[in-house]
């Protein structure tokens, strides 16, 4: 009686938390993403989903987000993205597997 589905968002939209709309039988529907949704991401719309059989309990309808990662960028969304990987602490984006093991010894 559930229904899944995915939706492609934008990584500004899961790192600075956006709404968006998801369709479902009856009606559009809002979810409300928090800033740091991570790639995933499953959100829950109660009775969203199909009537079943035996009874005429509603099932749910999860919606799965999946952050779209841009193909190309423009001269500007390239500067900053550079400009932010300035500020996230890694070296080449990638942290190695003893990096992690490294932080909890």
């Amino acid at each position: 009686n559930d229904i899944f589905m995915e939706i492609p968002i934008s990584f500004s939209e899961a790192a600075l938390g956006a709404e968006i709309v998801a369709p479902t039988l009856r009606k559009p529907a809002k979810i409300k993403m928090p800033s740091g949704t991570q790639s995933g991401t499953i959100f829950r719309l109660k009775e969203q989903g199909i009537k079943g059989f035996e009874s005429s309990k509603l099932g749910d309808q999860f919606v799965k987000v999946i952050i779209n990662t841009p193909k190309s960028l423009s001269k500007k969304q390239k500067e900053l993205f550079e400009e932010l990987a300035k500020t996230d602490g890694k070296k080449g984006g990638k942290e190695g597997l003893f990096d992690g093991l490294k932080k909890h010894l």
